[in-house]
């Protein structure tokens, strides 16, 4: 097909982004969920706008990956991927099915099918990557990308010169999600972490015409510390869905069970183990914290908050006792603000 027979990837007259659909409105909708702002008010319209489009893309590939699309046989259609399977189990969500693995029922773990559905999502937003790259490199030769939350990284990589490499990146950490469920040690989660964390701070960076091999470096300790964090608060929830991103190394250290991560509140070995990998995160963050000073303006009060964010979700993991299976441990919006104009004001 060619490029013209498909939807256009630029924005609609008048301004503004091309409609998501609902799909991808639900999809976009829930960047009001994490931990910082994705795209602050301060921020201009159109930066605004470029960080959304980042911000879509990666809750899209996440959602593939995690089985949480609000439409995934109309993403299906859109890529060319065959339909999901039909639902067998309880869960009623791409055939999902309780393990057959020993341990604690988890009614969220996909079956082979929807495992095998999950990956073949993955591969048609790789292949949908390749049409973005393509439509930016010649527009009339290239078929532009199907799915409407790709469509406006055409003009993006356009204008700011992005690479393949952090959206494949992405994708590739979730394909990982499919097939390891568990991390030998902590230098085996940091590398999972290059996949599913750095990028976005790199393109984040990007976007803003501040990316030197100093402040990246800065940046992927502060997404390293976000993702561990992210881990702490979700272990429950992980746990569900099969995974553990605790190091197995660690569990051995302070003698904690996969059993009593499944328990309905954490026992004494299991906070002392949510201490001792929320210490290895706020380390993270103090080291990449200097980035905020590197920079001025709004780009400084965007990575302030990135940066409290993290601090701030490390406070409530702190406040409910390191018992992260009894309730999920989420920031104070306050505390969150007020760490942010602090870090802005020193720097760091």
């Amino acid at each position: 097909m060619s490029a013209s027979a498909q939807p256009s990837s630029e924005s609609p007259p008048g301004g503004g982004r091309p409609d998501p659909g609902p799909a991808g409105a639900a999809t976009l909708a829930k960047a009001s969920a994490e931990n910082f702002p994705v795209a602050p008010f301060f921020l201009p319209a159109a930066w605004r706008d470029d960080l959304m489009t980042v911000y879509g893309f990666c809750r899209l590939v996440d959602d593939a990956g995690d089985g949480d699309l609000a439409d995934p046989a109309g993403t299906a259609a859109l890529l060319g991927v065959p339909a999901p399977p039909e639902p067998t189990g309880p869960s009623q969500d791409l055939g999902l099915t309780p393990s057959a693995e020993s341990g604690p029922p988890a009614p969220d773990r996909p079956s082979p099918a929807g495992t095998a559905f999950r990956l073949a999502l993955l591969d048609g937003l790789d292949r949908d990557l390749d049409r973005v790259f393509e439509s930016a490199l010649d527009p009339a030769r290239g078929d532009a990308p199907r799915h409407p939350l790709l469509r406006p990284l055409v003009p993006l990589v356009d204008r700011h010169g992005l690479t393949p490499e952090p959206f494949r990146r992405l994708i590739e950490a979730n394909r990982v999600d499919q097939t390891t469920t568990r991390y030998r040690d902590y230098d085996e989660l940091i590398a999972y972490c290059t996949l599913s964390a750095d990028p976005v701070g790199r393109l984040v960076l990007a976007l803003a015409g501040f990316a030197t091999p100093e402040r990246i470096a800065m940046s992927d300790d502060i997404c390293r510390a976000l993702q561990i964090v992210e881990h702490l608060q979700d272990v429950a929830e992980d746990l569900a869905r099969g995974r553990i991103y605790l190091p197995a190394e660690d569990l051995e250290r302070f003698g904690v069970t996969e059993a009593d991560l499944a328990a309905p509140s954490a026992g004494a070995a299991v906070r002392e183990l949510i201490r001792f990998e929320a210490d290895h995160a706020r380390t993270l963050l103090d080291r990449g914290a200097p980035l905020v000073g590197t920079v001025r303006g709004r780009l400084r009060l965007l990575l302030a908050g990135f940066t409290a964010g993290g601090y701030a979700a490390l406070a409530a993991v702190e406040g409910v006792g390191y018992d992260v299976l009894a309730q999920q441990a989420k920031p104070d919006k306050r505390r969150l603000a007020a760490k942010a104009a602090a870090i802005f004001a020193k720097g760091r």
